[in-house]
């Protein structure tokens, strides 16, 4: 399976941005998926995941209230809603997918750089 995050891009504290990641190769509406983030000299933390049903979902403290995963399995397409963006969520943005219902995501995607300027 291929992940593709896409959407990253430049832009204004206070702005919005939404990331998208595309899968290819198997369908991924029986797994768990989520997103990472990567800044520059720190380790990868988690952002948000959501259940393969999508009938819950989990966020990062520090971007509770101002980020929305989601995801659409008939496009096989998971979503990151970013609003209310501060320079602090300047990363490179990974989404990545557990095929085994474990929590422990095999599958990663190429990453998409967000930048926030302040």
């Amino acid at each position: 399976v291929q992940l593709q995050a896409s959407g990253g891009g430049l832009v204004q504290a206070g702005g919005s941005l939404r990331l998208s990641c595309a899968a290819s190769g198997r369908t991924l509406s029986r797994y768990n998926m989520g997103w990472f983030r990567q800044a520059p000299g720190k380790e990868r933390e988690f952002v948000a995941s959501t259940i393969w049903s999508s009938t819950s979902t989990f966020y990062a403290d520090s971007v509770k209230g101002r980020f929305t995963i989601s995801r659409d399995n008939t496009k096989n397409t998971m979503y990151l809603q970013m609003n209310s963006l501060k320079p602090e969520d300047t990363a490179v943005y990974y989404c990545a997918a557990d095929p085994t219902s474990t929590w422990k995501y095999a599958w990663w995607g190429q990453g998409t750089q967000v930048t926030v300027s302040s």
